[in-house]
This record gives structure tokens, C-alpha cells and sequence, in this order.
């Protein structure tokens, strides 16, 4: 299984937000961003079988800008255990929701996401905003992968 993880760009810092985090959208750049990831996975042909998001808004939103760019609205997901908390054993209970997915795209949050990937990969990993990782899996029900790339957003233009 593919699994792709993006980290959601780059949204209203918080202390200049006085809502709530849950619903700190993304800045203007952050949506350049967002666009700047779309791009690239679909230069590199990239089409999940599932997009999933967190619930939070600048999840969302980097994640509906994928979607639509990709063309996978009907796709994309939102998905509560992708909240800011995120942990290997919530993975691994996700992806018994999908056992037969190729390809499936996560978006969702910091330190959750290089957490993950560290333990999938036995590595370290830090996922910066925009930024966008594959880890390959065997199989669903095996919790130990490979990273095959991690592209920063300087990489992907931004």
C-alpha cells in the first residue's frame, strides 16, 4: 500500500487567532501552497484511492484544494482520527477501515505526522507545512514500511 501524508500548509498562527484552533483556516500563501502539493502529485500521476482529512479547518481546506485539483472530490474523506493526536496504533485501526486501497492520502498534523512515519520506517522525520511524504506498507495489517520520498515545500516550489 502507498500511503501518502501531507502535512496541511501553512495557516493563521494561532496567537493572531482568536476562534479557536480548530478553526484556523489557511493563509493566502498557505493556499499557494496547498495548490503547489496538487500540482505535484498530479505531475507525478499520482491518484489515491481514498483522500483523508482531518476534521480541523486548514485540513480541510488544504486537503478539498488536492481533491479538486486531482479531480477526487467524490473521494476525499473527513477522518476524526486524524486530529491532532494522531499515533501509530489510530493508523493501524484506520487502515482496517480500507484493506483493499492501493493508494491513500492522509492530511493532517504536526508532530503526529513524523511520529508516524518514524515508526513506520524506524527513521526520523520532520514534516514541514505543505510538506508531502509516501511511505510504502506491504499490507495494511503490517505496520512497518519504507519512506520512499519526502519533499519539503522548498522543494515543491514554495
Amino acid at each position: 500500500m502507498k500511503l501518502y501524508l501531507v502535512r496541511h500548509a501553512a495557516a493563521v498562527e494561532a496567537d493572531e487567532w482568536t476562534n479557536g484552533d480548530d478553526t484556523r483556516p489557511l493563509t493566502p500563501d498557505g493556499k499557494a501552497q496547498a495548490r503547489l502539493v496538487a500540482d505535484t502529485l498530479a505531475m507525478l500521476h499520482i491518484e489515491p484511492d481514498v483522500l483523508l482529512t482531518s476534521p480541523l479547518v486548514r485540513t480541510r481546506e488544504t486537503a478539498e484544494i488536492i481533491a479538486d485539483r486531482l479531480h477526487l472530490k467524490s473521494r476525499l474523506r473527513e477522518e476524526e482520527r486524524l486530529a491532532p493526536g494522531f499515533h501509530l496504533p489510530l493508523l493501524a485501526d484506520l487502515l482496517t477501515d480500507y484493506p483493499t486501497v492501493k493508494a491513500l492520502l492522509l492530511v493532517g498534523h504536526e508532530p503526529d505526522f513524523s511520529r508516524v512515519i518514524g515508526e513506520l520506517t524506524s527513521g526520523r522525520v520532520t514534516v514541514k507545512k505543505g510538506g508531502l511524504a509516501l511511505v510504502e506498507i506491504p499490507e495494511p495489517t503490517i505496520l512497518s514500511g519504507e519512506l520512499v520520498w519526502l519533499a519539503p515545500p522548498k522543494l515543491l516550489g514554495k
